[in-house]
């Protein structure tokens, strides 16, 4: 569905977009969800430093989730990571979370829940490479890579090259 190319496209584009909705780049804070919202939020910090000369390494962190997600029982254990903030923290800053795919809506949920526990910034935004819908909870990206509407017994895959070695959106399964 994507190649390197689109996902490089999307990415520079969201960056864009999270400068213009900010009025420049003051007060930002990039927090990925890992693991490949982590990745994905690093690929954003170095494309917002390119577009502003400013250096954005020290704004970016990630944000586990695990242990604020409400289908805990329902779901395989999951490795938690750690959560890294910037030195500077989140308060009156605004963070934008970064997810690699919006489904239900349950694991921002959760960062909400996660980032509440940290700080309290001044808003919070979420950035995503793929929207592939489904929502279950009222939540929605204030930036999309890619709309990607699917079947809910489909899988939506990201790959990205420093988890995976190739950089890749695909959609795999549903019904034949």
């Amino acid at each position: 569905m994507l190649g390197p190319d689109e996902i490089g496209r999307a990415l520079t584009r969201i960056a864009h977009e999270i400068l213009e909705a900010n009025h420049g780049p003051d007060d930002l804070i990039l927090l990925g969800i890992p693991t490949r919202g982590a990745h994905l939020a690093q690929r954003l910090a170095d494309r917002l430093g390119e577009i502003t000369g400013i250096d954005f390494d020290a704004r970016v962190g990630a944000l586990d989730v695990t242990m604020h997600r409400d289908d805990l029982r329902g779901r395989p254990t999951r490795a938690s990571h750690p959560t890294r903030v910037p030195a500077e923290g989140i308060d009156d800053r605004v963070v934008v979370l970064v997810d690699d795919v919006l489904y239900s809506g349950r694991t921002i949920r959760a960062a909400l829940d996660a980032l509440a526990d940290l700080g309290r910034p001044r808003a919070v935004r979420l950035a995503v490479l793929v929207d592939r819908g489904h929502r279950e909870l009222p939540i929605r990206a204030d930036s999309v890579g890619k709309n990607l509407p699917s079947a809910r017994s489909e899988h939506v895959r990201i790959l990205l090259s420093e988890v995976d070695g190739r950089d890749a959106v695909t959609i795999e399964g549903g019904a034949a």
